[in-house]
């Protein structure tokens, strides 16, 4: 039998609107950041040294899935995988400073190949001269000739990190974004490291108190960056209050969404400077943000 001319049009609106709600799910995925929810360590930095173990399993039963670590706390390798593995936790990535990367780049290398980190990451920067007289005001410490020294530095360490079969980055704080003599010093260090060598964790609540934009520098270096912190602040507060995800003036919902247009962001940390209810319920909080942004 011909199919009649309502017919056709049935199926053809049929069809259509399959087209566009396919395209709509499309759209709405590509708006949502895919990597599972993290925890930098850092955030229970007081509870880990007495509490390894115990602290490791209440996270992983908040459903965070990866962890990117801030110390070791006196533990051996195996110490630390067992650990991971006992509350389901993926240990991707570890921050080390620039004074230890100095000092014991090889020993780290080695403990954090054996306990499967895949990105080494330099959690705050050195001074060329760590002799010479410094701006008590941290913001204003570094001169322009630091940060070119500190680029230059990470690109020697990551061909050491690159051999170990790890990847090298930079994590920011709020220094980075104040001017000196019209340079900003992040920009800077995205201009002096090598793309192929050097990557960088851009920590959004410390780029918005630096008065950046973290949204302007996933569009910018969107190959640059490969991992993402992310904290609140309490509104209209000097120096900055820490705040609980969602309950401070910080809106990730646009920033993980130009996130996942970027196409290059391989992890995603939150981060809790400090508390405002007890720990656990604190970290709850942020995971259930998290997870209305698309986390899982």
């Amino acid at each position: 039998m011909n199919p009649t001319r309502r017919d056709f049009l049935k199926t053809s609106s049929a069809v259509l609107l399959g087209t566009l709600s396919q395209t709509r799910s499309l759209s709405a995925k590509t708006q949502t950041l895919h990597v599972p929810l993290g925890l930098q360590l850092y955030s229970v930095r007081q509870q880990l040294p007495n509490a390894y173990d115990d602290t490791l399993k209440q996270i992983g039963a908040l459903g965070y899935r990866e962890v990117e670590s801030a110390g070791y706390f006196n533990h051996t390798a195996a110490e630390v995988n067992q650990a991971m593995t006992a509350a389901n936790l993926y240990l991707v990535s570890a921050h080390h400073p620039s004074d230890d990367l100095h000092k014991k780049l090889d020993e780290i290398i080695a403990f954090d190949k054996e306990v499967g980190v895949t990105f080494l990451i330099c959690a705050s920067p050195g001074f060329k001269d760590p002799s010479a007289p410094k701006n008590p005001d941290r913001n204003h410490a570094y001169t322009l000739d630091d940060w070119r020294w500190n680029a230059d530095q990470f690109n020697q360490i990551a061909e050491k990190v690159a051999a170990a079969g790890m990847r090298f980055g930079y994590h920011n704080h709020t220094m980075e974004f104040h001017e000196i003599d019209g340079v900003i010093p992040y920009n800077e260090l995205l201009r002096l490291t090598d793309p192929a060598k050097v990557t960088f964790e851009l920590d959004c609540g410390w780029v918005t108190v630096g008065g950046g934009n973290p949204i302007d520098y996933l569009k910018n270096y969107p190959t640059r960056i490969s991992m993402l912190h992310v904290k609140d602040f309490k509104p209209d507060t000097t120096p900055p209050v820490p705040a609980e995800l969602g309950t401070g003036h910080i809106d990730y919902a646009p920033i993980l969404a130009q996130a996942a247009k970027s196409g290059n962001i391989k992890h995603c940390f939150v981060e809790q400077e400090g508390f405002n209810m007890p720990p656990m319920q604190s970290l709850k909080v942020d995971a259930d943000y998290m997870r209305k942004l698309g986390f899982h």
